[in-house]
């Protein structure tokens, strides 16, 4: 009897986990029926108010806080690497790519995300950035990781 009990013990906490798995932790609302909602009205990857807040951000960033005047000159190669890749509950995104050239001659990659209602006190999209190469602290990971969509990250 008391054997019967252990492996009742030591079995059931596995039944248990097994048969709950499939059970998501919280219900899944898109983006769109919420409350206040969300469009996916999200700027396409290579539109040039988008690209000019990269260039422009950059440069500021460069000369403040690394004493550098290099800035980027060019964008080329643009492509999207997602669309609401993180799922349809989340804020709207788009991840993309481009080759960058900058005034030292070098083309380098550069990785960001367009959220939608995430520019200044949540008014029109916002743009996160990072440049290869030259994410000095490392603030968005090697190859700037944390820019790019969970199933593109290498």
């Amino acid at each position: 009897m008391i054997r019967r009990l252990l492996l009742l013990a030591l079995v059931l906490p596995g039944l248990v986990a097994a048969s709950t798995s499939g059970v998501s932790a919280r219900p899944i609302l898109p983006a769109e029926k919420r409350f206040l909602p969300y469009t996916g009205d999200v700027p396409a990857c290579d539109e040039g108010g988008i690209l000019s807040t990269i260039q422009s951000r950059f440069s500021q960033k460069e000369s403040y806080y690394w004493n550098s005047s290099l800035t980027l000159q060019s964008f080329d190669r643009i492509k999207q690497l997602g669309f609401r890749s993180d799922g349809a509950d989340y804020i709207p995104r788009r991840y993309c790519a481009a080759r960058v050239l900058a005034s030292d001659n070098k083309y380098r990659q550069v990785v960001y995300q367009i959220g939608e209602d995430l520019g200044m006190i949540g008014w029109g999209p916002g743009v996160t950035w990072c440049v290869e190469g030259l994410d000095r602290d490392l603030s968005y990971g090697l190859h700037c990781r944390t820019l790019r969509p969970h199933s593109d990250v290498h």
